[in-house]
């Protein structure tokens, strides 16, 4: 039975489980802390254990990216241009976010937004970084969420690549520039 009290002006729901850590949050009406604790012990009862969501609650967007580029990133071989890519992201409004408050409706019009903007490719390696940084704060770094919001989004469609032939004369024209190349080994500048 989860316990309610008045402290400090606010409304605190306490939950307690032998062998789990007790979990409180505070609220500013009586009803919001009876639903969390009601919802909590529904999950316990459900699963038999109880996720931490409290880094989840506390950490925005910004603040997991923030980690992953320090952490991640230089490991990559991408990865100055990824790096370039979170500085971008960092100045747009769903850092704001807190992970648990994520949802895939913030994720697509994050996608929208940008669509008007920038190509369908440099939206989809954006959203593959968010989705990329959100896993490893779920298998890496204990930041309890159900899901994934950016993979339950429909991704824009990607380019065509080009198709670019060779015009008349234009496949001679190259091999005598590149027979003229005062560049090649052996000969020195």
């Amino acid at each position: 039975m989860a316990t309610i009290r008045k402290l400090r002006g606010r409304w605190q729901a306490m939950v307690r489980r032998k062998g789990l850590q007790p979990r409180a949050k505070s609220f500013d009406g009586k009803a919001d802390a009876e639903k969390w604790a009601r919802s909590l012990e529904a999950e316990l009862d459900r699963c038999g254990n109880l996720p931490d969501t409290r880094v989840a609650e506390k950490m925005t967007v910004r603040e997991l990216l923030e980690r992953y580029v320090a952490e991640i990133t230089p490991a990559k071989r991408s990865a100055s241009s990824e790096a370039y890519r979170i500085r971008g992201m960092l100045t747009r409004s769903i850092c704001f976010r807190t992970l648990a408050m994520l949802t895939p409706a913030d994720v697509a019009k994050y996608r929208d937004e940008r669509l008007a903007q920038v190509a369908p490719a440099t939206v989809i390696r954006e959203l593959n970084t968010l989705g990329h940084a959100i896993d490893i704060g779920r298998k890496e770094w204990g930041i309890h969420l159900a899901q994934n919001p950016c993979r339950m989004i429909r991704r824009p469609v990607p380019p065509r690549g080009r198709n670019r032939r060779l015009q008349d004369g234009e496949e001679q024209r190259l091999l005598e520039a590149a027979d003229s190349d005062s560049n090649r080994p052996g000969i020195p500048i």
